[in-house]
């Protein structure tokens, strides 16, 4: 402990954070505040693409790639750019969603090189991607299944990077089973089955795209 600071409830006990200040915000309070953002988000990107007369499918997809977007973009930049986020005693809210995931997955706050780098290239690559998926699909691009599709390889792939990891340095990383689960497990799972799903949509739509241009490509026999 150094400077006043207090003792971290992360794994290990001996993992040294300079200066640590507990959270401010409760559990109950930081997830109420992503819960509302997504929940505003959802109702713009509702409303924007009725108004674009869009399919269903393509109205949730737009809230999906908005939302990861804006996920990666702010929350995962900001912990890849605040590597001090577990000092910080104004109890800034980003600064907070770390502190109370970290009890989850300590490697977090201790900056692992894995987690840190795997974070990095979603945030700088897969954030902007993510929005140009949003408007690929607002206004019809070619490109949007291709653009979708690699996206969500790229989110799986970070995905089972995040995990692997753990599990070679002996996936203890959880103040307890609750966080393991709730945190770790939970918090994750949406980039697991959503990134699946759109995967396989994605292959079959290039896939039907390819056969239809190679029928029309055949010779007509006379």
């Amino acid at each position: 402990m150094e400077n006043g600071s207090h003792p971290h409830p992360y794994i290990p006990k001996d993992m040294i954070l300079p200066n640590y200040v507990p959270c401010f915000l409760s559990q109950s309070n930081i997830l109420s505040v992503y819960a509302s953002f997504t929940l505003i988000l959802f109702s713009l990107t509702w409303i924007f693409s009725e108004r674009l007369k869009k399919t269903k499918v393509d109205r949730i997809l737009i809230f999906w790639w908005a939302f990861t977007g804006l996920t990666h973009i702010i929350l995962e930049g900001y912990f890849v750019f605040a590597p001090e986020f577990f000092k910080d005693n104004t109890g800034f809210y980003l600064a907070e969603v770390w502190k109370e995931y970290s009890k989850g997955d300590s490697r977090y706050a201790g900056r692992d090189a894995a987690v840190v780098t795997v974070e990095g290239l979603t945030a700088v690559l897969e954030g902007p991607a993510s929005l140009l998926a949003v408007y690929a699909i607002a206004t019809g691009k070619s490109y949007s299944y291709i653009l979708q599709f690699a996206i969500s390889l790229g989110q799986l792939y970070g995905t089972a990077v995040y995990y692997i990891t753990a599990i070679l340095e002996g996936d203890n990383f959880s103040t307890n089973s609750f966080y393991y689960y709730s945190y770790y497990i939970g918090a994750n799972f949406s980039w697991i089955v959503i990134p699946s799903i759109i995967s396989i949509r994605c292959w079959k739509k290039i896939s039907a795209a390819f056969r239809v241009q190679s029928q029309t490509k055949k010779p007509k026999l006379r």
